[in-house]
């Protein structure tokens, strides 16, 4: 399923896989919260309550979208974390993958003063 992923002036497409928990994600939208940001990713809470499953990784890639049961929040890596090292992107904790941006994700580093952030499908 494809989405769109507004924050201010930008907005990106991205792809939903076919798990169950992307399911349940496509199932909550349209998303319109403000964000938290972490380095370079993107959270927020949405109304989703899933655990991790067979996609849950500890490391990601840039682009990837992800589900953080911990947080119950979707999140868009776009580069590093604070807890990343050199040529890895890793989470607060593992998170599901859910998806991927269609693009290039970096273009979020010139959104990360905005306040708010929408999510829906296409």
């Amino acid at each position: 399923m494809r989405i769109k992923i507004t924050v201010g002036s930008l907005a990106m497409e991205a792809e939903l896989n076919e798990t169950p928990t992307a399911k349940k994600v496509a199932d909550a939208l349209p998303v319109r919260s403000s964000f938290n940001t972490w380095g370079d990713e993107f959270y927020f809470a949405i109304p989703v309550d899933a655990e991790l499953d067979d996609s849950a990784r500890e490391e990601v890639e840039e682009g990837d979208l992800g589900y953080w049961p911990t947080g119950k929040a979707f999140c868009i890596f776009f580069g590093q974390t604070p807890m990343s090292k050199p040529g890895k992107i890793i989470p607060a904790s593992a998170v599901n993958i859910i998806g991927k941006v269609v693009g290039d994700a970096k273009r979020f580093k010139e959104v990360t003063t905005e306040g708010e952030i929408l999510v829906e499908a296409l």
